[in-house]
């Protein structure tokens, strides 16, 4: 096999090895999902979720709006961070956060 590599020019030489690093990749990604399998497998047995063991956090959940523009109502609030500029523009013309919230 090496005498066989010795004849290979570089550009075949560079794609042989991108092949071998492609199906590297590829088996050590077969491997996790064989272990994933298998532990999720032994999780369920026992009664738990493998989330729940490795203590795997759920995604954050976008905070609902509380508040909403009435001149446009694609525009909202959630009441957390920096009030928007039309809120504050109103509120500077004399308006009550209570206008404009969500019933």
């Amino acid at each position: 096999m090496a005498k066989d590599l010795e004849t290979l020019t570089l550009k075949e030489l560079k794609d042989l090895r991108k092949d071998i690093d492609s199906a590297i990749a590829s088996f050590h990604d077969r491997e996790k999902a064989k272990a994933k399998a298998v532990l999720e497998a032994t999780a369920k047995e026992m009664g738990f979720s493998l989330d729940e063991i490795i203590g795997k956090k759920s995604r954050r959940v976008k905070p609902v709006a509380k508040y909403r523009n009435p001149e446009n109502p694609t525009e909202t609030w959630s009441g957390r961070g920096r009030r928007p500029r039309w809120l504050e523009e109103a509120l500077s013309k004399g308006a009550t956060l209570e206008d404009f919230a969500i019933a």
